[in-house]
């Protein structure tokens, strides 16, 4: 059984994710995973990720990234790419991402996201606010 995420959103693969052989090229996965998470921060956490960057001058670069590709997508697919919270430290959040067709798993990703400060590039303690939010996705997930 291909687990389900706290967080879920359709995509239908296009031609700009493919390779010529017609299938997802796997940068193209790290770019939806990317793009989740900013509608993830924006829509589940509640905080406009392009005020988090612009006006907040706060970051959540990757720092660790491992990814398993199962099985391919096509051009034209429907697909459901999920996010589920797996960990919350002082300064950084770890996800599990999963990219799934119906039932079958397409690829998975471990990521860890660090908090940073965008002027000097250095970890910063995950904001309070942003914590709550992480605090109560955890808790609506969980229920």
């Amino acid at each position: 059984m291909i687990p389900r995420h706290a967080f879920e959103r359709p995509l239908r693969i296009r031609f700009a994710h493919c390779d010529p052989a017609g299938i997802v090229f796997f940068p193209q996965y790290l770019v939806m995973v990317n793009n989740l998470v900013e509608d993830w921060v924006s829509e589940a956490l509640g905080v406009p990720y392009a005020e988090l960057i612009g006006r907040r001058r706060t970051g959540l670069p990757t720092v660790s990234l491992n990814c398993e590709f199962s099985a391919v997508s096509r051009m034209g697919e429907d697909v459901v790419m999920g996010l589920s919270l797996e960990q919350v430290g002082t300064k950084s959040i770890t996800l599990q991402h999963g990219c799934r067709r119906g039932d079958e798993l397409r690829m998975r990703v471990r990521q860890v996201l660090v908090f940073t400060n965008l002027d000097t590039h250095r970890a910063i303690d995950i904001p309070a606010d942003l914590r709550a939010a992480l605090d109560r996705f955890t808790h609506k997930a969980k229920t």
